[in-house]
């Protein structure tokens, strides 16, 4: 079940790049959320390609076809079913790749492990295209957790070398998260902004390609939500963020930062505040304690590789010759895809903690 994720809320995500469309299927979203349409496309043109110079020139507008499950502009709590179409592939671009695998992708264990009857082009089922129908569940997990007073957020914390200012992971505010989500580049620093469209350009015209990070916060959480153990917030946030086909690394908190602390400099105090809330003096653990929440904002990073399909003459395996032979790729490819990837994470997220949410909290929408 490679492509369906959750417990209470499950999300099954299916189709390929260039394949006739691709889509997703929630089942246990809860009745009764209104659907806002004009939220949801705002989620998708954040991640749609072909927005600007630092993407993809294929253009696509992935507006969701919504099959079932939203009737009289609300959920119905039956599965919800979305289409979005593919409709601006060059297939012939990757023609020679089911005997050239490209270097950083999953084109050669792709082909193993489903016996060479994946679909190859564009990367199939294992490309970026597939986190459009993950923004679309994303979206509407942002409605129900909106109704709930959770706000997920998420803006670019470097890209390259370059870093932006960090979150205040005490004092983060759904204001500041909704604001970066109007931001064509949601970065909070502008002259950092500036040197990393100029790092990007640098390697798009060295036909190379660039990565970096995105920090992403979520706040009004209750406390409670999550198990230890085998299932806890982390765990179950990080599952879903590794569906993301770039992700290759994801910190809560301080995360590696720990090796250099003591844990007097570690440990979050508490005290209570003036509505009688349980708060801590700082929150280097992520706002997750034991793999549960604390109350605190769930603060955590993940790190976005390089693209992998890049134009600069890489060498790679003849599978059919067993020849190692240079490879150029062709083909339309973000030198960085970092800038559309922060509703993609957010998107993630969402979804992982609506399921938890509904776990902890049952089915009611309000």
């Amino acid at each position: 079940m490679g492509s369906t994720w959750g417990n209470a809320l499950k999300i099954s995500i299916f189709g390929e790049s260039h394949g006739a469309g691709i889509g997703v299927v929630l089942d246990g979203f809860p009745a009764g959320v209104p659907y806002d349409e004009a939220f949801v496309l705002r989620e998708m043109e954040r991640r749609a390609p072909g927005r600007n110079r630092q993407s993809t020139a294929r253009r696509e507008a992935d507006t969701p076809q919504i099959l079932s499950g939203v009737y009289g502009g609300k959920t119905t709590g039956t599965p919800i079913c979305a289409v979005i179409g593919n409709t601006n592939t060059r297939s012939q671009d990757y023609a020679a790749l089911a005997d050239q695998p490209r270097p950083g992708h999953a084109d050669y264990t792709g082909a193993v492990r489903y016996h060479g009857f994946n679909d190859p082009r564009g990367g199939g089922h294992f490309s970026g295209r597939l986190t459009a129908p993950l923004v679309f569940a994303g979206a509407l997990c942002k409605l129900y957790l909106k109704k709930k007073g959770v706000t997920v957020g998420a803006h670019i914390q470097s890209i390259a070398q370059i870093q932006d200012t960090a979150f205040d992971d005490v004092a983060v505010s759904a204001d500041e998260l909704d604001a970066l989500r109007m931001q064509e580049y949601p970065i909070l620093n502008p002259r950092a902004q500036a040197a990393m469209l100029a790092a990007i350009e640098d390697a798009r015209m060295d036909c190379d390609s660039v990565g970096g990070v995105i920090e992403c916060a979520a706040v009004g959480l209750p406390a409670g939500l999550g198990s230890p153990m085998m299932d806890t917030v982390e765990s179950r946030l990080s599952s879903i963020l590794f569906a993301v086909p770039a992700v290759k690394g994801v910190e809560f908190g301080v995360g590696f930062g720990f090796a250099e602390y003591r844990g007097s400099h570690a440990n979050d105090p508490m005290y209570l505040d003036a509505d009688g809330r349980v708060r801590t003096e700082t929150n280097n653990n992520g706002g997750v304690l034991g793999g549960i929440t604390s109350g605190m904002p769930v603060v955590f990073r993940a790190v976005i590789k390089p693209t992998a399909s890049i134009a600069k003459r890489q060498n790679t395996l003849n599978l059919a010759t067993g020849k190692v032979e240079p490879l150029e790729i062709h083909g339309r490819h973000d030198p960085c895809i970092v800038t559309r990837a922060a509703p993609v994470i957010e998107a993630a997220a969402a979804v992982a903690l609506t399921d938890l949410y509904l776990e902890g909290y049952g089915y009611a929408a309000e």
